[in-house]
């Protein structure tokens, strides 16, 4: 963790659930949210306004999974930044490793969806990572320190923004980089980024190896995937990061 940092445990649901089970798991996490650390999730679209309204005065935030660049406009399947916050979510997740891939998403395009979310009001939260063939090829910092460059507009820092470093290749497949692999990244975001910027590591983080990685210099929280959703293991991904 980083000193002065409050730590920040983020779930992104990615496609999953039905509204029930999104009440359901919200109330969950709501009724166990542990003191000293900001927890955040990110439900899909559809469930967003419901999520929300139930975490209204609540220790727990609420995010999207993605925005549009644009405030409006014939974009057909597409949410805007301004809707999000209209509906009652803070922070928006952008440029995960999935859109990336999945929708051909570029470093230019994810800087103007940042842009679009700090103008409505929003905290973005940019994902960078490398993939496998990267990573053994050794152009792994490189590749993380060209996206967050690219990636990142004018006004991050000052908007609070968040930076996520997920390696493609560990998102849900249980595996994990090493402890040294993840601080070398990590120290690198930092050199990139303000003292004060709050720094994630995601990709197969679970309640067996929170602890260790939170533990880590410049890891000042976590972007969970498949453990977000079962309120047990995110708390205790959470309960790891408390003082």
């Amino acid at each position: 963790m980083t000193p002065g940092i409050r730590p920040l445990i983020a779930g992104n649901w990615k496609m999953h659930g039905t509204l029930r089970d999104a009440a359901a798991l919200a109330e969950a996490v709501r009724a166990g949210a542990p003191a000293g650390v900001d927890l955040l999730i990110c439900p899909p679209f559809v469930h967003l306004h419901v999520v929300a309204a139930a975490m209204l005065g609540q220790p727990v935030a609420v995010g999207g999974q993605d925005c549009h660049a644009a405030a409006k406009g014939a974009h057909t399947g597409d949410v805007a930044a301004v809707m999000l916050r209209d509906v009652g979510a803070t922070h928006v997740i952008l440029g995960h490793s999935e859109r990336r891939a999945d929708h051909g998403e570029t470093d230019a395009g994810v800087r103007a969806k940042a842009e679009a979310a700090i103008g409505a009001g929003l905290t973005p939260i940019i994902c960078v990572g490398e993939t496998l063939a990267q990573r053994e090829a050794g152009e792994a910092e490189a590749v993380v320190a060209a996206q967050v460059k690219g990636s990142l507009p004018e006004g991050f820092l000052a908007a609070g923004g968040v930076v996520a470093y997920e390696p493609v290749w560990a998102i849900g497949t249980g595996r994990t980089p090493t402890e040294a692999d993840i601080a070398a990244i990590h120290a690198v975001l930092r050199g990139l980024t303000s003292p004060a910027t709050r720094l994630l590591y995601g990709g197969s983080v679970k309640p067996a190896n929170a602890k260790a990685i939170l533990g880590l210099p410049h890891v000042d929280g976590a972007l969970v995937g498949g453990a977000s959703l079962v309120a047990a293991d995110f708390l205790a991904i959470a309960g790891a990061a408390g003082p």
